[in-house]
């Protein structure tokens, strides 16, 4: 179920409204949610300064309410996102926010030699699991470096710890998943 356009300005003002009253103690937004607020949905969100990434943390499937989810990964991309040192409170009017909320990952149940035409690079996000291990990219990673499909999979391969071209054996699991994205910037 897609968002309305009113609803994904919603997600990204319960996201920030999330991160200011966890930094920068301010009061949250009295928002009038919709009922997709309340369904069980899969969100990231993605915090950039400057164009750079300073933060992304997300939940892959659907385990709370899409409400809760996009505050708890707000304040998580803000603020525990190991990769970068905490959101300060004099930087919060520089950081711009992306909300994704996640169609539920699906096993790509093809021959691994055959996973690249399955992939469509701009609409498909990509977990790759293997040896106790995962790595997540969303849809929008693959278009802003501009990677065909088999670059997505080693991208993703390397961010679930594993070899380049690991997607190629069988027992590597691939499962792809859409996203909705939202973004303040536009």
């Amino acid at each position: 179920m897609l968002l309305t356009t009113d609803e994904g300005r919603m997600a990204l003002r319960l996201a920030r409204g999330a991160i200011e009253y966890a930094i920068g103690k301010k009061p949250k937004p009295a928002l009038a949610l919709t009922p997709v607020f309340n369904h069980k949905r899969g969100v990231f969100v993605t915090l950039t300064k400057s164009g750079q990434l300073r933060g992304c943390i997300g939940f892959p499937y659907p385990v709370m309410p899409l409400g809760d989810a996009i505050e708890d990964a707000a304040v998580a991309a803000a603020t525990g996102d190991p990769r970068f040192p905490p959101v300060r409170k004099d930087e919060l009017s520089s950081i711009d926010l992306e909300v994704t909320i996640l169609t539920v990952p699906t096993p790509l149940d093809v021959e691994a030699c055959k996973r690249p035409d399955k992939i469509e690079v701009g609409k498909h996000g990509l977990i790759i699991r293997a040896r106790g291990t995962s790595g997540l990219l969303l849809p929008q990673v693959a278009t802003e470096y501009c990677w065909d499909s088999p670059t997505f999979l080693d991208h993703t391969c390397v961010k679930a710890g594993l070899p380049e071209q690991s997607w190629r054996n069988q027992n590597v699991e691939v499962l792809t998943f859409e996203g909705q994205i939202f973004t303040e910037r536009e």
